[in-house]
């Protein structure tokens, strides 16, 4: 086997890791925790069945792969929930060291459009980026919501946190941040946040 080849094949193992990381939301249904790999797979999904509502258009192939390495850092850095504060302190550092490590594994040229890609998705400046972090934000809101808000509950988010998380979702979709607002707001009717 090549160099080449060998590296690649390494990081298809390596990137298996993702699916035992797991995250705060919970499946639909009251189902188990949901892993990080589950998550990135859901969003890109979701990335090309909402695309007629991104704000701009956008290279959906493009916007499906960084939904699909977004997380891959969290191999080594962890998962941070999203309304941690404490954790949110650390996130960037913990996750630059994890996309070193993680990307050197490929090939050099597949190291550096990895790594920019996912560079271009935390920034959140490209069309391709804004809608991708709608997705990111828009997926765990529906299995919330889905969940009467059970992870919200067990963690005490309050409506004004949930809207926090939700500011880039305009920025992606302004037609997807209606819906993220009308699921908020039926959430605080039905108690699944505090105001």
């Amino acid at each position: 086997m090549d160099k080449r080849l060998k590296q690649q094949l390494d990081f298809v193992l390596e990137i298996d890791k993702e699916k035992n990381i797991l995250r705060q939301t919970h499946l639909s249904g009251h189902g188990r925790r949901e892993n990080d790999a589950e998550h990135a797979w859901h969003m890109a999904i979701m990335s090309y069945l909402l695309r007629e509502y991104s704000n701009e258009s956008v290279d959906i192939a493009k916007v499906m792969l960084m939904c699909l390495i977004h997380d891959i850092v969290e191999i080594d850095a962890g998962d941070t929930f999203a309304y941690d504060e404490e954790g949110r302190k650390t996130q960037k550092a913990r996750e630059d060291a994890a996309k070193e490590r993680i990307f050197s594994i490929l090939p050099e040229d597949q190291k550096n459009e990895l790594i920019a890609l996912f560079d271009e998705f935390e920034d959140c400046e490209t069309s391709e980026s804004k809608y991708a972090h709608a997705m990111d934000n828009l997926q765990p809101l529906l299995l919330n919501h889905s969940n009467n808000g059970d992870d919200w509950k067990q963690h005490q988010i309050t409506s004004k946190q949930v809207y926090g998380r939700q500011s880039k979702t305009k920025l992606g979709s302004e037609r997807l941040y209606e819906i993220t607002d009308h699921l908020i707001q039926d959430a605080i009717k039905k108690g699944f946040v505090k105001e």
